[in-house]
């Protein structure tokens, strides 16, 4: 695949990279990778906004780390921000910053997000998470190229390149007014929809190779060569988590030491697409108590295989918690 040089780096050079190297990573062979590949080196090249959409564990913020790499802001920062886990009260501060003595407790001024990332990238992963009333304050930086620091009436010109990401369906979002229209219409100068592992079989090799060689390399062991039934089963199976799952997965075979196995493995070979339990409570139960089983007890990196809020998982584990306890009592 030939890229056009656009910076210190082209995808293509970066993927000659040895997985040792920090700075390695796939693409892919893909026709669809192929293109956003494409289309992302277009948009770094010329700095735009780009949105970066599809399923958990896909890759978005790898990519939004090449558009960074590859483009002309490269020695700039790039300044990441959880759109999730912001709240209303302190968001406007963080992303905008404040003047001293702005509210209780500002003994000094800040930049903010958007000020500190001048002339670099600002990414705002799980955007389609951001308090609606934050939405019109960011619509104003695409549109205007300022922001107006808390305690100030004077705004502040800043050029920052706005990568966002969620695995949201912002159209859907947009309908049921959880997310405004010129916001999402104004992000999506430039979509990269991510496709799910599942639909990319001919790459799950090159992944499984490249995983391998970094974590051997990072836990001093031998790389994994896999058998053709260990790697026929690898392509057949699902990967609800997409790339981070299979990452996962290989890492977790080198730190415990032994053979890569997949999630599930008995019930992935089953021929019968039959679900195991028809009581919605359980199998709420069984996915949540995978997700922890692959991400090794990790209660965020489960609630991401989920797609789910880190919030929304500290829920579920305590509503089966108590319904294990009410089972219990009841026997």
């Amino acid at each position: 695949m030939k890229m056009a040089s656009v910076g210190l780096h082209t995808l293509g050079s970066l993927e000659t990279l040895s997985p040792e190297d920090p700075a390695s990573l796939v693409i892919g062979r893909d026709a669809a990778v192929k293109r956003i590949a494409h289309h992302a080196e277009r948009a770094a090249q010329v700095g735009c906004t780009v949105l970066l959409t599809g399923e958990t564990g896909t890759g978005k913020e790898v990519w939004a780390r090449l558009l960074h790499r590859v483009g002309g802001r490269s020695e700039q920062a790039f300044i990441p921000v959880n759109c999730a886990a912001l709240t209303p009260t302190l968001a406007e501060s963080q992303l905008f910053g404040h003047e001293r003595g702005a509210f209780t407790g500002a003994a000094g001024a800040s930049l903010g997000v958007f000020r500190s990332g001048h002339q670099g990238i600002v990414f705002l992963d799980e955007v389609g998470d951001m308090p609606l009333e934050l939405q019109p304050k960011l619509l104003r930086v695409l549109q205007e190229g300022e922001v107006t620091p808390v305690g100030s009436s004077h705004p502040v010109k800043v050029d920052v390149q706005v990568i966002a990401a969620t695995n949201r369906r912002l159209e859907q979002e947009v309908a049921e007014g959880r997310f405004r229209e010129d916001l999402y219409y104004r992000l999506n100068l430039v979509e990269l929809r991510m496709p799910p592992l599942r639909d990319r079989i001919s790459d799950i090799p090159l992944f499984i190779d490249y995983f391998s060689k970094k974590f051997a390399n990072r836990y001093e062991q031998p790389v994994w060569q896999p058998s053709e039934d260990a790697l026929r089963a690898f392509c057949e199976y699902h990967w609800p988590g997409n790339i981070r799952q299979l990452s996962f997965v290989l890492e977790q075979s080198y730190v415990l030491q032994c053979e890569p196995s997949l999630p599930g493995a008995r019930e992935a070979r089953r021929e019968s697409h039959d679900l195991p339990y028809t009581d919605l409570g359980r199998l709420r139960q069984v996915a949540v108590e995978q997700a922890l089983r692959t991400a090794g007890g990790h209660k965020g990196r489960a609630a991401k295989l989920l797609g789910i809020h880190p919030n929304t998982m500290t829920r579920l584990l305590a509503q089966i918690a108590n319904e294990c306890n009410a089972r219990d009592e009841v026997a």
